[in-house]
């Protein structure tokens, strides 16, 4: 049942029993190839978080310092949105269009996933 909402809400068909049997179920699980933006986005917020560390050591002015860390704490959560979006793009899909076991296995482990987050 959550499969088929979900289904609905992206705009995918959902695979009976036949197509999944068919197809060996066909999901993949894990990581998909490198993120090369979300790579480069975290690159850029490494530094950012480098420049902290010298502010800190510096003992610059806290505002100034408490700025950076809400800009930092933005590009993270920017990523995490980004990610997010990769991961129903690619691994939500395709676990739904395979089936309700695994579309509900993957929509549950989503559900957890966005109660920790804070984006």
């Amino acid at each position: 049942m959550v499969c088929a909402v979900v289904c609905a809400v992206l705009g995918v068909e959902m695979a009976d029993s036949r197509t999944r049997a068919a197809s060996g179920n066909g999901v993949r699980r894990g990581p998909q190839p490198p993120n090369e933006d979300a790579l480069k986005r975290l690159q850029r917020i490494q530094g950012q978080v480098n420049g902290l560390i010298k502010m800190v050591q510096e003992e610059r002015y806290c505002i100034d310092i408490l700025t950076q860390v809400t800009a930092v704490r933005a590009a993270l959560n920017g990523v995490g949105m980004s990610l997010l979006g990769r991961h129903l793009d690619h691994c939500v899909t395709d676990a739904i269009r395979a089936g309700e076991d695994r579309g509900a296995e993957v929509v549950d482990e989503l559900m957890t996933a966005l109660k920790r987050a804070s984006f």
